[in-house]
């Protein structure tokens, strides 16, 4: 047990010196205020737009789904690409040969994943409460309301990026396996228009996965309580966000060791070399 506790305590280590490298970077830099300005820009450009059917602004609806979906997408694409890249280097293939090594990098990229949210939230949130009116009318309990919406959804999406990281073939699959259904799954779960415009076959579907309820979570944190009447079932379905979210984070963490598992024993320093060349032809 101290060994096993001793790896997550190298690993969440190493998990802050990257992020904090990450922070520092001018590239990730350029990242954070380019995809931030970008939503930022969307944002303003409607900020005279009333959603069809409330009185509600554009801006004021849209911006927690935004960062609901900010949520999903950051955590279950970005340890893909991080565990599909780090297999291919030989990364984890090193992490394997210490005692405990894939459950202190596990905990490593949990905490970098889970951190490396913030400057992009950052970027996104804070400026919205100088251009934007009507954010965060519930007060105290609305921003407690994010916290728990944010923790859960970060337990329920990481498992996620996990597996898929751990079965594709190639970093280069990581688009077609994880990004493509993410963005797929943004555009029917209430993230730009209300959900229920969809038919009905898609709600159902929307329904099932983290990202609708990550986002409804997040509207219930910031917008004002009357909005409720215009979500399914007229309100905010607080009792079932915390119990599909809650599902999806135990299963995940139930199916993630595992299948991360049989990757690691798998993995070899010759499979290693062919991904090595294989990139370098990709890249040529």
């Amino acid at each position: 047990m101290n060994k096993r506790i001793h790896a997550v305590r190298v690993g969440l280590n190493r998990g802050w010196i990257e992020f904090k490298q990450s922070v520092k970077s001018p590239q990730d830099q350029g990242f954070y205020l380019f995809m931030g300005g970008g939503a930022l820009l969307y944002l303003f450009l409607s900020r005279n737009s009333v959603v069809e059917g409330t009185s509600l602004l554009r801006p004021t609806v849209v911006l927690p789904s935004l960062l609901g979906a900010l949520i999903a997408f950051g955590v279950v694409v970005g340890p893909a690409y991080s565990l599909a890249m780090e297999r291919e280097d030989g990364t984890l293939l090193r992490a394997k040969a210490a005692p405990n090594g894939v459950v202190g990098y596990v905990a490593g990229q949990i905490l970098y994943q889970s951190l490396g949210l913030l400057p992009m939230m950052a970027v996104i949130l804070i400026p919205s409460f100088f251009l934007f009116e009507g954010l965060m009318g519930g007060g105290a309990s609305g921003w407690w309301t994010m916290v728990w919406v944010t923790v859960l959804g970060l337990l329920a999406a990481l498992p996620i990026g996990i597996v898929v990281g751990s079965l594709v073939k190639s970093a280069q699959k990581v688009g077609t396996w994880g990004m493509t259904p993410i963005m797929g799954l943004a555009g029917i779960s209430g993230i730009f228009y209300p959900v229920q415009a969809l038919w009905d076959w898609l709600q159902v579907v929307a329904q099932i996965f983290p990202m609708y309820w990550i986002a409804l979570g997040m509207r219930s944190a910031f917008l004002p309580s009357e909005a409720a009447t215009f979500e399914i079932g007229g309100s905010w379905r607080t009792l079932e966000t915390v119990g599909v979210l809650a599902t999806w984070a135990v299963l995940g963490f139930l199916v993630a060791p595992v299948v991360l598992r049989r990757m690691a024993r798998r993995q070899s320093g010759s499979e290693v070399e062919a991904n090595r060349d294989a990139a370098a032809q990709w890249v040529r």
